[in-house]
């Protein structure tokens, strides 16, 4: 049986572009690495995109968070440079977690499950709480070296919550 690794929204938006942190540009290269891993032992590696529409300040993420980022076709909803190279599934989502992505992991087996990317308090935790929903035997993983949140005390205050949801963070 392979283990997955979900690559959340490594987008150029949220690295170094509207919503970019210095935390965010600093887990490249450890994303980078852990796809290579994957990839190296014949396991699968799937990505989401976040994607948004020109309308975006309309929707109701717009309104709470009015700052225009991953609108699709853009160069700020693109992959980071150095991860494009990589083969794998794209899951485009319009919210915070992929209900495809969802369906696509319940209909598959799995020894493991370990999700890496941005940002660890919005788009990782609701991934990984969706996938631990769907396969709640399977052991969904966390590596908080491969990811970064909003702030700082967001992002620990992530990995808490995700501890006390049987998620294992590493």
């Amino acid at each position: 049986m392979r283990r997955l690794l979900i690559v959340v929204d490594m987008q150029k938006d949220f690295i170094n572009g509207s919503l970019g942190t210095p935390e965010a540009v600093s887990i490249v290269s450890k994303v980078k690495r852990k796809i290579e891993e994957y990839q190296e032992a014949g396991d699968e590696v799937i990505f989401t995109l976040d994607t948004h529409k020109e309308d975006y300040l309309d929707s109701q993420e717009g309104k709470m968070l009015p700052v225009v980022h991953c609108i699709k076709g853009t160069a700020g909803w693109e992959l980071e440079e150095s991860l494009k190279e990589f083969p794998g599934k794209y899951f485009e989502k319009n919210t915070f977690g992929s209900a495809a992505l969802g369906a696509y992991v319940k209909e598959r087996e799995y020894k493991s499950i370990e999700l890496v990317g941005l940002c660890t308090d919005i788009c990782v935790i609701s991934n990984a709480l969706l996938v631990k929903a769907f396969l709640p035997e399977t052991p969904v993983l966390v590596d908080s070296s491969c990811c970064a949140g909003v702030t700082l005390r967001s992002h620990e205050n992530a990995l808490e919550a995700m501890k006390m949801c049987q998620i294992q963070v590493l």
